[in-house]
């Protein structure tokens, strides 16, 4: 199986054989979970759960709507049959009342045949177990077709995250080579301000410096680019993995977008500032992705 899959696809089966006929259809989009929708006609809905564990078995998120129609050349199972002792009883309740009003007209079928229930419909029972193989050959269709769907649109979106999360890697990257620039300014600027704050004020230098060396280490974001990094290489990870990983991506994206924040909160600098903003933007861009990722 060609993993990811793309939670949105469409397949159609069809079986024949004789005066027998099936088709199944299937429509998936994206859902948070398994939402599975079966439409089947109710004397088959002995077969509901067989239908079930087969669709899950390709499915583990997703929206998924399944309609099963059996063909009408099948002939519709339903036998019509005259409800005879009702039909008596009308019939007698309108002879009273011809012969109470004294009515030339003796009552007629076209009287009877509009009252309710006395033409009755009796559904044929099926035999489930025949009927499963030829089901089973359609949805197995439906599934497959669907499927080659969701691997096609799959690897689409594969090629956009990876190319997404290159985006994404460069800028860290253009981050981490910048470190000492960072952490060089931010001193400068501890300096600049510290002498015009304490204009007048007697204090050691090397106070002083050490007050600024500790206040610039702050500004230190290393750890940060590390963890961004090992969160960059699980993503790559995970989309190469054969199994539905589209939660887990989620979830990591979650984690991207902790460090970034961290990162922008260590950080007074206006390029780095920019470039953390970029950094959002395509942890923004890769969840728009991922969001129809199974």
């Amino acid at each position: 199986m060609i993993r990811p899959l793309s939670m949105t696809g469409y397949g159609r089966g069809e079986f024949r054989a004789g005066t027998r006929s099936w088709t199944v259809e299937i429509r998936s989009v994206n859902h948070k979970f398994l939402d599975l929708s079966l439409k089947i006609p109710r004397k088959y809905l002995g077969l509901e759960e067989r239908l079930k564990k087969e669709i899950s078995a390709y499915y583990s998120r997703g929206h998924v709507d399944v309609y099963v129609n059996p063909g009408a050349e099948s002939g519709d199972g339903i036998r019509l049959a005259a409800n005879l002792p009702l039909a008596r009883n009308y019939y007698q309740c309108l002879e009273d009342i011809r012969q109470e009003l004294s009515l030339p007209d003796a009552p007629t079928l076209a009287m009877i045949q509009d009252y309710k229930e006395i033409i009755i419909a009796h559904e044929e029972e099926e035999d489930l177990e025949a009927v499963w193989p030829q089901v089973l050959e359609a949805l197995t269709q439906a599934l497959n077709m669907a499927q080659g769907m969701r691997a096609q649109e799959g690897a689409a979106l594969k090629a956009e995250l990876h190319q997404r999360l290159q985006v994404f890697a460069r800028t860290v990257e253009g981050i981490a080579q910048d470190i000492p620039g960072i952490v060089l300014r931010r001193t400068e600027k501890l300096k600049e301000r510290l002498v015009v704050l304490l204009q007048g004020i007697d204090l050691d230098p090397l106070r002083l410096a050490q007050e600024v060396a500790m206040m610039a280490d702050k500004a230190d974001v290393t750890e940060e680019v590390v963890r961004l990094r090992s969160h960059i290489n699980q993503f790559n990870g995970f989309l190469a993995a054969d199994e539905p990983v589209g939660r887990r991506l989620d979830f990591l994206l979650q984690e991207f977008l902790r460090e970034i924040n961290t990162l922008a909160s260590k950080i007074s600098d206006a390029p780095i500032a920019h470039l953390t903003v970029e950094l959002k933007t395509e942890v923004e861009k890769l969840r728009e992705q991922i969001q129809n990722i199974e």
